[in-house]
């Protein structure tokens, strides 16, 4: 199908101007998946990938710990996921993914990214149309052929194999997550993911340059500095 996979694509925990801010998101997201699952990541697969994103991005245990334990407890807030879709500076386009207790502040605070920087929030659907969900899984190795038979054997539904520059990507169906992780890991027992998420890949990319480029990154950053965004996806090659 000729999909890329930017590994250098925009990632907001990697630009996050503080650690406290990254800290802040990943327990955001850590609460919510125990609370709605079980507190145990071994028994919540959903738990035990963020547990993994977060101690890639250097989360220390105990603001883990603490995130896990505090959903475990009685009561507590209430997070309701929330999608906004718009047009970015130079026509750019732009889904971003929030976890909210309140969203009329939610829904204020990316409106204003978008209204200060010349930007247009859209109708849901309008932008995610343009890409596809999916799950992606990146590691080092070449042999396409024995990770297809891999994928065949635990009967996962891959939707494509790419093997370039010594690396090999998976995509699958997002729901198909989890069973590629585990049959990836029982074919080959030692094998390290550089990237394991399930994102949003755009189906056509979109070059910006001078202002526009500017504009964008500025825009970038202002969505980074919401604490209730957690991840933003878009069609701009910034590599």
């Amino acid at each position: 199908m000729g999909r890329i996979f930017e590994k250098r694509k925009y990632s907001i925990f990697k630009t996050a101007a503080q650690n406290s801010k990254v800290y802040s998101k990943y327990s955001k997201q850590l609460y919510v998946a125990a609370k709605n699952g079980v507190p145990d990541p071994h028994a919540n697969p959903v738990l035990r990938s963020i547990i993994d994103r977060a101690k890639r991005d250097n989360v220390p245990s105990h603001v883990i710990e603490k995130a896990i334990q505090k959903a475990a407890g009685a009561g507590g807030e209430s997070y309701q996921s929330a999608r906004y879709e718009g047009f970015g500076p130079g026509g750019s386009l732009v889904i971003i993914d929030c976890l909210t207790d309140n969203n009329t502040r939610t829904i204020s605070d990316v409106r204003s990214c978008f209204t200060k920087t010349g930007s247009k929030l859209s109708a849901s659907g309008s932008v995610v149309m343009l890409f596809d969900h999916l799950a992606v899984i990146s590691f080092a190795g070449s042999n396409e052929e024995k990770v297809l038979e891999a994928m065949f054997a635990a009967d996962v539904a891959v939707e494509e194999i790419e093997s370039k520059d010594g690396t090999v990507t998976v995509f699958a169906p997002p729901a198909e997550f989890y069973k590629a992780k585990t049959a990836l890991h029982e074919a080959f027992p030692d094998l390290e993911f550089d990237v394991q998420e399930i994102t949003f890949l755009p189906r056509e990319t979109k070059q910006l340059s001078g202002d526009e480029l500017a504009l964008f990154e500025k825009f970038l950053g202002m969505l980074t500095d919401c604490d209730d965004v957690q991840d933003v996806y878009h069609n701009v090659s910034l590599s």
